[in-house]
């Protein structure tokens, strides 16, 4: 079953309604919000865990449960809210959409939120390359402002709350979040080491929680109609709603908030019009945006669309960035493609990242030509082992996992290049790329 109109929470994704202030209230936006503030932090933080509301930037982690881990008792230090905005990940748009198009529920969102930390302030960073979306964004906080819905005893809750838009500069690494606070910060966007996690030490020192713009967004909903009711899409510990971005060989490629769990297979068919030359014509699916493996046709014709039976297929949701290659696809040049786009974007911190991924991109663009010997492959995926878990940060494991389901699903393809390059050129294959190269 897909989800019907009355239960989608984003009710202007398509930008079809105005997104300001008045236009927002009809739809629900702000309605009850003193009321959900005067229940109080643990109110809404129960409610958030009950709903099952896990955190829709890529991680997964239970949003109720992180919102639980900032100090309930005051140490002088100020409490502050974080909403990543960042929306880096090559085949992921979702974020872009609620600013442009249904700001208001992020930015009742971040009352809310902001309540359930104590935080009396919140920063939304924004990917630097969303300059549009930035001016819609501070247009619906100045609309907020006006109507009493924040500032000073915000909604006429007692309760005061400032929000403020950050604008990044373009670098993928701050999407991660001790990078991003860095970033905010005014210094250089470096992932630092954990612990201390932000809750304990973050913002300027003080405990700070980052959350994704979609998270930050449901939270009202859930709120006013009930945490049973979210909890009652999708699969157990896969609950609600999620706003998918489906993408290239489909034959309408779109963003749309569907249930959590529904198959790939009728994701696909249902909203984006089927993949380009039917069904028969896939060829592999990344799932979850591009640092998650691709999964092979096999896999894609029953696999649900949630965290855990992605996982059981060795992927996973990430931020549900669906990027569909039929048979027309050079899926060994899509993988180089990517492992460029990782070595450009490692902050250069961690050995196995600097080096590693520089090393994976040039040895993925020999495989591209098939210049290679096929023990090489196994190297390949043997140096993809030895960086992933190894840095400060997941970016080098986003960044070799692609390689990995390559090597995974489709080695047979990489073994028919190299015996193509060798029949046309009938010559020995050059050795191992060394660093030098």
């Amino acid at each position: 079953m897909a989800l019907s109109d009355k239960d989608r929470i984003f009710t202007n994704l398509y930008g079809l309604h105005d997104w300001r202030l008045p236009a927002a209230q009809r739809r629900g936006a702000w309605d009850g919000t003193k009321g959900f503030i005067e229940k109080g932090r643990d109110w809404i933080i129960e409610e958030v865990k009950n709903s099952g509301l896990r955190g829709r930037g890529g991680a997964g982690f239970p949003t109720g449960l992180k919102w639980s881990f900032m100090p309930k008792q005051s140490d002088g230090r100020p409490h502050y809210l974080v909403v990543n905005s960042d929306e880096s990940e090559p085949g992921t748009c979702k974020d872009r959409d609620i600013l442009r198009h249904d700001p208001h529920t992020l930015v009742e969102g971040c009352l809310i939120a902001g309540v359930a930390m104590g935080a009396h302030a919140g920063y939304i960073y924004v990917r630097g390359e969303y300059y549009n979306e930035h001016l819609v964004l501070q247009a619906a906080i100045d609309e907020a402002y006006a109507a009493g819905l924040l500032g000073k005893d915000a909604c006429g809750s007692g309760w005061d709350f400032d929000l403020y838009v950050h604008r990044g500069a373009g670098a993928y690494i701050c999407g991660e979040e001790t990078a991003l606070i860095e970033s905010l910060e005014g210094k250089k966007g470096m992932p630092r080491l954990k612990p201390p996690f932000p809750a304990a030490v973050g913002l300027y020192g003080a405990p700070t929680t980052v959350n994704n713009v979609e998270t930050i967004a449901v939270v009202p909903t859930i709120l006013r109609r009930g945490a049973a009711w979210f909890a009652g899409f999708g699969r157990p510990k896969n609950s609600g709603t999620k706003i998918f971005c489906i993408q290239g060989h489909v034959n309408k490629p779109c963003n749309v908030e569907e249930e959590m769990s529904i198959p790939l297979r009728e994701l696909i068919e249902k909203h984006a019009g089927g993949v380009r030359g039917g069904w028969d014509n896939l060829l592999a699916v990344i799932p979850g945006g591009s640092s998650t493996p691709m999964i092979p046709k096999s896999v894609c014709d029953d696999v649900l669309m949630d965290f855990d039976a992605l996982r059981e297929h060795r992927t996973g949701l990430g931020t549900a960035g669906v990027i569909v290659m039929d048979r027309s696809t050079d899926l060994i040049k899509a993988i180089a493609r990517l492992s460029a786009f990782y070595k450009h974007e490692s902050c250069g911190q961690c050995t196995p990242c600097r080096e590693g991924m520089g090393w994976v991109k040039r040895m993925m663009d020999r495989m591209v030509e098939g210049r290679a010997e096929v023990a090489e492959i196994d190297v390949l995926e043997q140096v993809t082992r030895q960086i992933e878990g190894h840095t400060i940060c997941a970016l080098a494991d986003g960044g070799v996992w692609p390689v990995q389901g390559l090597i995974r699903h489709f080695r047979p393809m990489m073994e028919e290049r190299i015996a193509a390059y060798k029949a046309r050129k009938g010559s020995p294959i050059p050795t191992l790329p060394m660093a030098a190269e």
